[in-house]
This record gives structure tokens, C-alpha cells and sequence, in this order.
């Protein structure tokens, strides 16, 4: 039998840990979207490598490849905030095993093309609850890969 003196101590309770519950949720949610959006930014620059060493004619110059990564993330990074997003960053080398000016730029047989893109990912949740974690984490991937 309750006591008139412990009455609506579960409302205060659950006021108690409500904030705590809720920062953990939202956690998960936030990094649950990093993790997602790391996989993509992988992804892309996977797909950007790809590119660069498939035979075609005439060869994939990088900026050709610098717009399949960037196309590639725009219709799977998961972004929020207002406004457009941070666009990521994509760099494309191309190591030449042996340099012709005549096609610098451009992808030859048996070049290594590294393409590395790095995105600044914005908090949506966490910072609303716990201040010091304001700010951008930057996500980075790189992949590498040897030309036909």
C-alpha cells in the first residue's frame, strides 16, 4: 500500500532520467548516421577509382572523376541543417608510372589513381543536448587502384 507521501514520485523519477534517456537515443541516432555516412563517403571514393581505371576512350580526366564522386554522394550522403550542405571534398592524383606531359591530367595504362574525399559532417542532435560536442567531425576515405 502506497503512502500519501510517496505519491507522484514516479513522475519525478521519470522527469530524472527522461534527459539522460533521451541523450543516449539520440547518440545512437547521431553516430548511427556518421557511421552510414562514412560507408558512403567509402563508397565514392571507391566508385571514383573505379572510374579513373576502366578503359574508355578517350580516358577519364580528373575532373570527369571528381563529378561521378560528387554525384555519387549527392544522392546518398545523408546531410541535414538548413541550407545546402557542405560539399565534400574530392581529390584525385594520378600516379603516373611514366610521366607524359602530353596526357597529364588524364588516366594512362598502368597509372595508380588514388581518389580521396573528405566530408565535414555537421551535428543535427547531440549538440542541442551537450554543448561541448558542437561542431563538425570530418570524415575522411581514400582508395587506391592501378589503371588497365
Amino acid at each position: 500500500m502506497k503512502l500519501k507521501s510517496e505519491r507522484g514520485t514516479a513522475v519525478v523519477e521519470f522527469a530524472v532520467v527522461l534527459p539522460l534517456l533521451l541523450v543516449i537515443v539520440f547518440g545512437i541516432v547521431e553516430f548511427s548516421f556518421i557511421l552510414y555516412n562514412q560507408a558512403m563517403i567509402t563508397n565514392a571514393s571507391r566508385e571514383g577509382a573505379r572510374t579513373g581505371i576502366i578503359v574508355d576512350v578517350p580516358r577519364k580526366s580528373t575532373g570527369e572523376i571528381t563529378t561521378v564522386v560528387n554525384n555519387y554522394l549527392n544522392n546518398y550522403l545523408v546531410t541535414f541543417g538548413s541550407g545546402a550542405p557542405t560539399a565534400p571534398a574530392t581529390v584525385v592524383k594520378i600516379n603516373n608510372v611514366e610521366a607524359d606531359p602530353s596526357t597529364a591530367g588524364l588516366v594512362s595504362a598502368q597509372d595508380y589513381i588514388t581518389v580521396e574525399v573528405s566530408y565535414d559532417y555537421d551535428f543535427l542532435i547531440i549538440p542541442n543536448f551537450i554543448t561541448s560536442i558542437a561542431g563538425t567531425k570530418t570524415l575522411f576515405s581514400s582508395s587506391t587502384m592501378r589503371a588497365e
